[in-house]
């Protein structure tokens, strides 16, 4: 009970963090998420401390948990990385397509495209990250999930702090334009087009933007335990 509960502090969390409701910087007060989850000091602890070894907050000594503010150096090295995940993604994709994993990634580009239409900041923003690793699991291949959900969670973090407002709305482009190549069966414009769309995710980024803060208590409002 005691590891599903630290498991659904840490969703719930990493939630609020990608869809840009818990803000970089925010301090994660543990009395105040004991109270919220209507758990123990030590259960919240638990959840803070696989939220910092997955980099998305930070632990200071004498100061508590804070929501995670990646440097710039950071933010090229989390892309450099997709680069090289994700093109090879592509090729492996290709491998092993179907008209039915095709299908299923054309339905997660609509539902993104309904997302902006309604203009669901905090929708968009997770169907966007969640279409890098729903290619993963239309492969089965769980390891890679795992690993691009993690980095997507972290470009979260660095796409609230850095990103122009635009670049959501390219980025539902991009997307549609990968699945028409992956649809085609033409991998190297598939893979071009995976590469220019992180380099261009990346070039959107603004590396002087005023730091944004937040509430901890409006961010978790949405979230019931």
């Amino acid at each position: 009970m005691e590891t599903s509960t630290t498991s659904f502090i840490v969703e719930s969390l990493t939630r609020a963090i990608v869809e840009h409701r818990l803000l970089p910087g925010t301090k994660l007060a543990e009395q105040k998420l004991a109270d919220h989850f209507g758990v123990s000091r030590t259960l919240v602890r638990q959840a803070l401390f696989q939220l910092s070894q997955n980099r998305l907050i930070r632990l200071e000594p004498a100061r508590g948990a804070f929501v995670a503010t990646p440097s710039v150096d950071e933010a090229r090295q989390v892309f450099a990385v997709r680069r090289m995940l994700e093109a090879e993604m592509v090729r492996a994709f290709l491998a092993q397509s179907t008209p039915a994993k095709i299908r299923a990634l054309k339905a997660h580009v609509a539902f993104e495209k309904k997302a902006m239409e309604r203009e669901d900041v905090g929708q968009r923003t997770e169907l966007l990250g969640d279409f890098h690793v729903r290619m993963a699991e239309l492969m089965g291949n769980e390891v890679l999930a795992q690993l691009l959900g993690e980095l997507i969670s972290r470009c979260a973090l660095i796409t609230l702090m850095y990103q122009s407002t635009t670049a959501a709305e390219h980025s539902h482009e991009e997307h549609e334009d990968i699945v028409a190549a992956l649809a085609s069966g033409d991998e190297a414009a598939a893979v071009l087009l995976m590469q220019q769309h992180l380099d261009h995710v990346e070039a959107g980024l603004t590396f002087d933007r005023d730091l944004p803060s937040n509430d901890l208590s409006m961010a978790l409002s949405s979230v019931s335990p």
